[in-house]
């Protein structure tokens, strides 16, 4: 099979979109991954997948935890910045939460505590117990057929407003 096949039926699947931040020996590490899923309630464990090529494999292999920042409509760009996609890095305001580095602002902070990694084709699993959750209230940025989309707004939605 393809492999441009593959990822193309891949993207077909509607996505949030995180960045993925750790912090080790002082320093703030992020990448931007849809790679992620809540696996369990009891214990609370949700799982990322980070590629053996990308450098935050390193990273969270080391300092054994992990925030994942689900991100707001509106914040295409840290997307972006995270991904490596821009000329130029953005500044990124980070507060902590549980020990960690989160994105201000997210639609959801959720730190996290390594349990568990597997190994899966070229990708590493990383499964993490979660130890922190902050929420706000707005809508998500997604990820559809490689393009960011942002939810409708419904007529009655509208209407009201």
């Amino acid at each position: 099979m393809d492999d441009r096949l593959f990822r193309n039926a891949m993207g077909k699947f509607a996505t949030g979109v995180t960045v993925i931040s750790t912090e080790h020996n002082g320093d703030i590490h992020g990448m931007t991954a849809n790679a992620f899923m809540s696996i369990s309630l009891n214990p609370k464990l949700v799982l990322i997948s980070i590629g053996e090529k990308a450098k935050m494999l390193e990273k969270i292999q080391q300092s054994k935890k992990y925030a994942v920042n689900i991100l707001s409509h509106d914040q295409q760009v840290l997307s972006m910045n995270f991904a490596g996609q821009l000329e130029k890095p953005v500044d990124v305001q980070f507060e902590q939460l549980g020990g960690l580095p989160v994105i201000k602002d997210a639609l959801a902070q959720i730190s996290c505590q390594v349990v568990n990694e597997v190994q899966a084709g070229d990708h590493v699993l990383f499964i993490g117990e979660v130890t922190d959750i902050n929420m706000t209230e707005q809508d998500p940025l997604l990820f559809f057929s490689g393009k960011y989309h942002q939810l409708a707004q419904s007529e009655q939605a509208t209407a009201s407003s």
